[in-house]
């Protein structure tokens, strides 16, 4: 571990970028704090003027002038208070939102593999708690830390011009004080830590209780969730329990050097308060009040360290590198997902090649792929099949540049996949899950998802194609409905003819159908496999099947078992061959027959 990572400002460094489009509002912040900071070290003054003139030598003259400059004092230091306040909570919340803005769309560029080994709830935790916890370390504990320092340089400016002997005797208190901090630092660094640690398991947990609520349902292990919740709240429980002890030893232990000061401003002022007894209050308020920065320094210094944690987790996210992503001279050329720059994109026409592919998972050991070569030209319908868990959707990952080859090139139509932008590649892909995704909203937005641009008339014959206006025909709102979260309002069936309209929307010239009927009944499944036949004219498209019957037809159909292709051709031919794909196209025909026979 590098040293700086003990530091309580490591890492600060790389937050202060955002605040470059916050300049005044920082410099309302530090203003209003620096000139509050000096009329609160102005208030001890007055009294000590009032108490000196006033009531020591019992004169009233000028108390009327003095009555109206220490309620303009009073009320300006009001007014530069609210200034610095609204200041920082503009920091905070601007702050704030350029973070969860930067975190969100770097995790657009992502890839795959990112969102396969990180959690939802990990994840979540990043975009939404770090971003709030770093929002208020720049703008509140920026806030204190001005307006306290600020106090206690004007405080002790004040003490050593009027009594530069009582003064140091006061100061003398700080260094025990410091010392008593050194003492509690390492402690508190820990919990908090920890703390902040349970709470990111906490917000996972409670993200999948939330997600997963209907698997959960009906495994019937609600007990089970429960008692693992509970088991980390209760942990979070006596982590914060035994920070809240070490805090409070701590506020005990800076009472007492408070206490300390004001005993040795009665023991040495004795004196001063025979003759100036507003000088003695005055150094009374001062010996108290600059404790209240020490004091402030263990809630400072521990947000500090918590926030640090925040930052670093927040930072690593910025900067993780995605593992499929565009060379700069591509992203000049054709711009990125964000600003496209669609004026120099070439029409894609269709033609897939395989050159001499090799290729693994970034977190595997084993090669899915080797030396693999094929060609795929435009119009060419290509299924892939195998068993569960075979490794199916390797190659159409690999077509959609969603991962790239180990080794070996990826052509469209004739060219290096990596010569163009993932965006424009993805523009002309028409992709259909296996499990249905819709977004939060009515069928209209989600089918629009597919083309912004797409007319009445277009969208009519999408769902016409795919045999689903009868399910929109179906729902009160018809298209103005509302789907639902991920469109749960709708049936598995009716999600998925909606995707596949969705996708056809998109006019995409490579169409790659994911298992596409595997999550439907069978009636969905005849009306899906009439409209494949139709949509994939004049179209390449990539199959991926588990029922064998769905692709007779295909182009060539390639064979996968183990994560690698192990035959390849068309029906007939495989059939004759009397291999893997022979035992499951029977095997699973004499399984279906049966079904259909006891049904």
């Amino acid at each position: 571990m590098k040293k700086t990572e003990h530091l309580p400002f490591f890492g600060i460094g790389k937050v202060l970028p955002y605040l470059k489009n916050y300049r005044k509002a920082l410099l309302g912040l530090i203003s209003g704090c620096l000139v509050g900071s000096l009329v609160d070290t102005g208030v001890p003054l007055f009294q000590r003027y009032a108490l000196n003139h006033f009531i020591g030598e019992g004169k009233l003259d000028g108390i009327w002038l003095f009555t109206i400059l220490y309620f303009a004092l009073i009320a300006g230091g009001a007014l530069v208070n609210y200034v610095a306040c609204v200041c920082s909570m503009r920091i905070e919340v601007g702050v704030d939102k350029d973070l969860r803005n930067a975190a969100f769309n770097h995790l657009q560029t992502l890839s795959f593999s990112y969102f396969n080994q990180n959690s939802v709830g990990y994840i979540h935790s990043r975009v939404m708690s770090d971003t709030q916890r770093i929002g208020g370390l720049v703008s509140w504990t920026l806030l204190d830390s001005l307006w306290q320092m600020g106090y206690v340089v004007g405080a002790v400016v004040v003490m050593l011009v009027i009594n530069t002997r009582l003064a140091l005797l006061v100061m003398a208190v700080i260094p025990l004080a410091v010392v008593l901090f050194s003492l509690f630092q390492s402690r508190l660094v820990k919990l908090n830590r920890e703390i902040r640690e349970i709470n990111s398991q906490i917000t996972g947990n409670f993200n999948e209780g939330i997600t997963g609520a209907r698997t959960i349902k009906t495994l019937v292990i609600e007990k089970l969730i429960e008692s693992d919740f509970v088991r980390d709240t209760a942990r979070m429980r006596r982590q914060a329990t035994s920070a809240a002890r070490v805090r409070g030893l701590f506020m005990v232990t800076m009472n007492f050097a408070s206490s300390l000061a004001l005993a040795v401003v009665l023991w040495k002022g004795g004196v001063i308060a025979k003759t100036q007894i507003g000088t003695f209050s005055m150094f009374m308020s001062y010996a108290q009040g600059l404790m209240e920065p020490i004091r402030w320094v263990v809630d400072a210094i521990s947000d500090l360290i918590t926030t640090q944690v925040n930052i670093e987790r927040l930072t690593r996210l910025l900067e993780t590198e995605p593992d499929v992503k565009d060379s700069d001279e591509v992203t000049r050329i054709y711009g990125d997902s964000f600003e496209a720059k669609k004026e120099n994109w070439e029409p894609l026409r269709g033609d897939i090649e395989f050159e001499d592919v090799s290729f693994q998972y970034p977190d595997g050991d084993e090669k899915i792929l080797e030396h693999f070569d094929l060609k795929i030209p435009f119009g060419t319908n290509v299924a892939i099949v195998g068993e569960t868990g075979a490794g199916k959707s390797t190659l159409a990952n690999l077509i959609c540049r969603f991962y790239e080859p180990t080794e070996g090139r990826v052509l469209i139509d004739g060219r290096d996949a990596r010569e163009r932008s993932q965006l424009w590649l993805h523009s002309a892909i028409g992709y259909v899950l296996q499990t249905p995704h819709l977004f939060s909203g009515t069928v209209r937005e989600n089918l629009l998802y597919g083309n912004p641009d797409a007319t009445e008339e277009e969208i009519d014959h999408a769902l016409e194609l795919v045999s689903a206006k009868d399910v929109v025909a179906r729902l009160e709102k018809g298209l103005d409905t509302d789907v639902g979260e991920g469109g749960d309002m709708l049936s598995t069936g009716e999600k998925q003819l909606l995707s596949f309209a969705r996708a056809i929307l998109a006019k995409p010239r490579i169409l790659v159908l994911d298992e596409a009927t595997a999550s439907v009944d069978t009636i969905t499944e005849q009306k899906i496999q009439a409209a494949i036949d139709t949509i994939i004219r004049g179209r390449t498209s990539i199959v991926i099947a588990h029922r064998l019957s769905t692709v007779r037809n295909a182009d060539v159909i390639l064979v996968v078992r183990d994560g690698k292709i192990i035959e390849r051709g068309k029906h007939r031919e495989l059939m004759e061959a009397r291999g893997h794909y022979y035992r499951l196209y029977t095997r699973q025909y004499e399984d279906e027959a049966t079904a259909s026979l006891l049904g």
